[in-house]
């Protein structure tokens, strides 16, 4: 993959940066009608409400706790609009709209914290950084979970629009030669990396071959139409579970409509395109994989996959949803793969886990740390909702593997 680093380092530079992603954020937020600021789209979610105030809360409880001399005036909103959730082992949220604090409340309390961070005119690079791409990364997160609202509880921004390709699609795979391929920063760099992406190690990859694009709804398609959700031997024991528990048979992002299968936009249902890549969970694209006679890439696979390539394709908030895989031909890697960055992150089966030198960030324990517990899933590349800043090659995002929400999807090895 090409470097994607951050584009400036200059404190003015990243002040820009900042009040860039605030907008970002605010835009989207701007997307929810208000009466349903107090909906819960996903059921193992915070309401939308919470992260209306977490990303003020998150900044300023940051600096309170490192640059100092920042007085907390509102204590109780610092520690309930601190933490989100992850839905591992945990039970489903119980709260009521009634339990949290009004719009005016909440809205007057962001306002004053940016006001007091703005004030203080922080020039910490690695502290912006954090602040910056904490931000940009929940308004990809929080995309997941508007994408989950009614389309009558959203307002639909001028210029969304459904890209398309008048190339038609040749399924295939390339071969990769064997070679080495290098993971991670190095901590001497003076890049900005989130501590599971360091330390830096160049690991050998043997010869492998790789689906030129991301698999599509089309073939995916013909997984489901073959019985795939009910071959109980194209899945893990735990992943079958909960295939049963939940009573999945199809992929999130679909609906049997009248007439056949639609996709669920994040602004309006259409026919399912079948040229555009299948957002799944780590589960499912396990069983397609199983299913193909395939398999899902490693990260040091995949990252070889990726030599060179090149973040022309549908990233950094470009499009609201998936375009067909073919769409950005010019986004090939030095193999022939197409678009692995944007269009939708990419399963690994690697777990996720530290390399080798790993040190958590002191004001931050938790960020990785805390998800190092062989339950989540190392993903690639990046979705149309990511940010420019975390297309770099070293970034690693990570979910559990029996999330369904997440724009991911995959292609398999051979």
């Amino acid at each position: 993959m090409q470097a994607t680093q951050n584009p400036v380092s200059t404190p003015g530079g990243l002040l820009q940066r900042f009040a860039e992603a605030r907008a970002e954020s605010d835009r989207l937020f701007g997307i929810v009608r208000r009466d349903a600021l107090y909906e819960r789209p996903i059921p193992d979610r915070h309401r939308i409400v919470f992260y209306l105030g977490h990303l003020e809360a998150f900044e300023g409880n940051l600096l309170r706790e490192t640059v100092g001399g920042m007085p907390s005036f509102h204590p109780e909103f610092d520690r309930l609009f601190a933490f989100g959730i992850d839905p591992v082992g945990t039970a489903l949220p119980s709260d009521q709209p009634e339990d949290w604090p009004s719009l005016t409340e909440i809205y007057d309390y962001n306002q004053r914290l940016r006001e007091q961070i703005d004030a203080r005119a922080v020039a910490d690079s690695q502290l912006l950084n954090v602040a910056i791409e904490h931000r940009l990364m929940h308004c990809e997160t929080l995309a997941y979970m508007l994408h989950r609202l009614p389309l009558e509880q959203k307002l639909c921004p001028r210029g969304s629009a459904w890209a398309v390709s008048g190339e038609a699609l040749q399924p295939a795979m390339v071969e990769v030669p064997a070679g080495p391929v290098t993971l991670g920063l190095s901590s001497s760099d003076a890049d900005f990396g989130w501590d599971n992406e360091f330390e830096a190690h160049t690991v050998e990859v043997p010869a492998f071959a790789i689906d030129k694009h991301k698999v599509t709804n089309g073939q995916y398609l013909g997984f489901v139409d073959a019985g795939g959700y009910g071959n109980r031997d194209l899945w893990k024991e735990a992943d079958w579970q909960w295939k049963v528990a939940q009573n999945v048979a199809h992929p999130a992002f679909w609906r049997r409509g009248a007439g056949g299968w639609h996709y669920r936009g994040m602004f309006e249902e259409i026919t399912l395109p079948l040229d555009r890549p299948v957002y799944v969970s780590h589960a499912e694209a396990s069983a397609y994989a199983r299913w193909a006679g395939k398999k899902l890439p490693t990260e040091q696979q995949w990252q070889r996959a990726a030599l060179d390539a090149h973040p022309r394709g549908n990233a950094d908030f470009r499009y609201w949803d998936p375009t067909p895989v073919n769409a950005f031909p010019d986004s090939r890697s030095a193999f022939g793969t197409v678009e692995m960055i944007g269009n939708g992150w990419e399963w690994t089966s690697s777990v996720f886990a530290p390399f080798a030198g790993f040190e958590p960030f002191s004001f931050y324990p938790g960020y990785s740390a805390n998800f190092f517990d062989g339950q989540h899933f190392i993903m690639k590349g990046g979705s149309p909702r990511t940010a420019a800043c975390m297309l770099r090659p070293s970034f690693r995002n990570w979910f559990q593997p029996h999330y369904p929400y997440v724009y991911a999807g995959f292609r398999c090895v051979s």
